[in-house]
């Protein structure tokens, strides 16, 4: 039977349709936010899956009939996810995953599918609501429910759910997301917001994700599902036992290893040692495999342990660090000669090369979306290869895990770009991470924003980021600055800040505990400023203020501005005017906006003169006024016609050639003869007429005298 909820959420309402769609599934919802339709649904399998982690799946189906579009490409079908399909993807797993019970290994699948788009409201936010209550009133044991909020900050004032007319003017874009308790997930884009102004925008937005909780507690005790009994993964006592008492010295002193790949291989060793023995001692047991992936489950448990173990109690990382002490740092530009910017930035055992290129406006990123935007021209995309990490591994496509790092860098450097208008040129930046011990994505924001500033993109302050982290352990907590790999994989939080000297630009926050208070998250802010600013001085050493001009090998640019009633002229039928100017101009590329704007890129200055002028002589027009050296290409017996620059011809009369009577035109010119002319009227026909006699000395006067004299005669 059909039920129907409504919420609303400062001005929006969200209504929640349940019983009549997709009831074979495991939950199923229909959430309407707007004129945006989403269909949330969740299914488990019965059975336990044999996997040293918990199979959960989240998808966002974008179907783009949802947007009144038809997909391009030959098929006319939708293909793989788009980026903004994923990175929702990603916003909705990264708030749910956590309220999973340990140990629970049945496969899980939440699939979001947008039936109808309204641009104005966020297809997120209809889709994160609608997959927690699909869990929720599922059979799916899940410590839910979550609910996600965004906020902007207009004109001083917070805003709850912003419409998309709202953002535009908005200085921060916030995505908030936990449970009624807490905090667990934090997306933002900020034009550098104060870290002040940033914690009191997580705890406004936390009073309406308690709200919505509310909501969805009460649709649950209406129509949820009783959860299905699970048997969760755990391991043998006995062996858990066997491997303390053989195995757990040697492991807790591997921690404390300072090189990444030395202290692994130190702890795969005893792990196979382990496995050796096992193997031995276990050897007739019915359930050896059972008892050998324990061991396995066990010595990564007990790592865990140690590390978390050392950092709260000891203060001591696993390299030896102080909580708040970040890695060596070293900063460097222009290695690749040929690219139009490049930059290295390390950081301890973590390496990012960044490399910008420049294009002109027609190479922007085309978006085959749902949303409303068209191209992006400015782009940072981070590739992460196995060989990174002393992996081999499988090379290819961007993953998930690529393009949400890729997009949170693009979040925090974008709020530094300069407009087209400052800078008409399409900006992609490639971050190539080439060493990796954690807190990667970081990184590559600190390696772009110097490679940019070596291109010459005037950017309007560096940008640096930081990934800090925190473990609590038996009640004591530490954060730490610049996580490295383990502290990232056994820590509490991940929390990713970028920004400017004023202020922040972009973050992204994971929790994995059940809360943290107000004066945690001030003390996290507050120590990534201080790590900010002494990794942006590293920064400055290497280059300390963008390049005056772009790079040798970069495209120059040079603009200009015609009638838009010429445009016609300068593309000429089927493209040839234009296209014969790029072939004279050694293949310079140029763009021609409907506002008459056009823009020359080439890397040689010489080239883009030449296709300025030939352009500028097609659209130029005679002005009265102006003076030409013009050249005589017809005469008649009223007068001759000359040219006064290509395409334009104005009327030389024979009484505005000279200042006495002409009695034959051919008595002073001829064709080819080059004169000097004014323009002196241009009718309502466009037709130009010049004069050579306003050009020319005036006859002196005759004195009176000699004038009555001749009267008298």
């Amino acid at each position: 039977m059909k039920k129907e909820y409504e919420l609303k959420i400062g001005n929006q309402s969200f209504i929640v349709e349940t019983g009549q769609i997709a009831k074979q599934a495991g939950g199923s919802v229909l959430v309407r936010y707007g004129e945006t339709v989403v269909l949330s649904t969740a299914t488990a399998s019965k059975k336990a899956k044999d996997l040293p982690f918990f199979p959960l799946t989240v998808s966002f189906e974008e179907k783009l009939y949802a947007a009144g579009k038809i997909p391009g490409g030959f098929l006319r079908r939708e293909g793989r996810p788009s980026e903004t399909a994923t990175l929702n993807s990603r916003l909705v797993d990264r708030t749910l995953r956590p309220l999973f019970a340990d140990g629970f290994r049945n496969e899980v699948q939440v699939v979001n599918t947008v039936l109808s788009m309204d641009p104005e409201y966020a297809v997120e936010m209809a889709g994160l609501l609608g997959s927690s209550l699909a869990l929720g009133i599922s059979d799916i044991p899940f410590d839910g429910p979550v609910a996600g909020v965004q906020l902007g900050l207009i004109d001083g004032e917070f805003v709850i759910n912003p419409t998309a007319t709202q953002n535009e003017h908005s200085i921060l874009n916030l995505t908030v997301a936990g449970t009624k308790d807490a905090i667990n997930m934090v997306e933002a884009g900020a034009k550098e917001v104060s870290e002040d102004v940033m914690l009191d925008a997580l705890m406004h937005a936390h009073t309406f994700i308690q709200e919505i909780v509310e909501f969805q507690e009460a649709i649950i005790a209406d129509i949820g599902k009783e959860k299905m009994d699970v048997v969760l993964h755990t391991y043998d006592e006995a062996t858990e036992a066997f491997v303390k008492e053989n195995f757990e010295k040697d492991l807790r002193a591997s921690v404390s290893t300072f090189d990444k790949l030395e202290r692994q291989d130190k702890i795969d060793a005893i792990q196979d040692a382990a496995l050796a023995l096992a193997q031995e001692t276990y050897a007739d047991a019915d359930d050896l495999n059972k008892i050998l992936s324990d061991v396995k489950e066990i010595v990564s448990a007990l790592v865990k342990d140690e590390v978390r173990r050392a950092i709260s109690q000891d203060k001591v990382r696993p390299d030896g660090r102080s909580p708040e002490e970040i890695r060596p740092l070293n900063s460097m530009v222009d290695l690749l000669p040929r690219v139009h910017g490049s930059a290295l930035f390390t950081r301890g055992q973590t390496q990012v090369l960044s490399v910008t290129t420049l294009g002109a406006m027609n190479e922007v990123q085309i978006i085959d979306d749902l949303s409303n935007e068209e191209s992006k021209r400015f782009m940072h995309q981070y590739n992460f290869p196995p060989y990174s990490v002393g992996e081999v591994g499988r090379m290819g496509g961007a993953g998930r895990r690529e393009i949400g790092h890729g997009a949170l860098g693009e979040k925090a450097l974008l709020q530094v770009i300069p407009s087209e208008e400052e800078f008409p040129y399409a900006i992609r930046v490639v971050s190539e991470v080439l060493e990796s011990n954690g807190s990667s994505s970081q990184a590559s924001i600190c390696a772009s924003t110097m490679s940019l500033m070596a291109a010459g993109v005037p950017i309007t302050a560096p940008v640096a980021g930081i990934a800090m982290g925190m473990v609590m352990y038996d009640g004591e907590y530490a954060i730490l600055s610049d996580i490295q790999g383990l502290e990232d994989a056994f820590g509490d939080m991940d929390f990713k800040v970028a920004g400017t000297p004023k202020g922040i630009t972009a973050m992204q926050m994971d929790i994995k505990v059940e809360g943290i208070s107000r004066e945690i998250l001030a003390e996290a802010l507050e120590q990534a400023k201080i790590g900010r600013a002494h990794i942006l001085e590293n920064m400055m050493t290497a280059i300390d203020e963008v390049r005056e001009d772009v790079g040798k090998y970069a495209p120059k640019m040079e603009r200009l501005s015609i009638p838009v009633d010429k445009i016609r002229d300068v593309i000429g039928r089927g493209g040839d005017v234009i296209n014969n100017i790029i072939e004279q101009s050694d293949n310079v590329k140029i763009d021609i906006e409907d506002d008459g704007s056009v823009v020359i890129y080439h890397s040689n200055r010489e080239s883009i003169n030449k296709a300025k002028a030939m352009i500028e002589s097609i659209v130029k027009v005679a002005v009265v006024g102006e003076i030409y050296e013009a050249k005589v290409v017809r005469v008649e017996n009223f007068g001759a016609f000359v040219e006064l620059f290509p395409g334009t011809d104005g009327l030389l009369h024979i009484s505005k050639i000279a200042h006495e009577r002409t009695e034959k035109v051919s008595d002073v010119l001829n064709i080819g003869d080059i004169v000097k002319v004014k323009v002196v009227e241009i009718d309502d026909r466009n037709r130009v007429n010049v004069s050579r006699k306003d050009l020319l000395p005036k006859p002196a006067s005759k004195p009176a005298v000699e004038k009555e004299k001749v009267e008298k005669k």
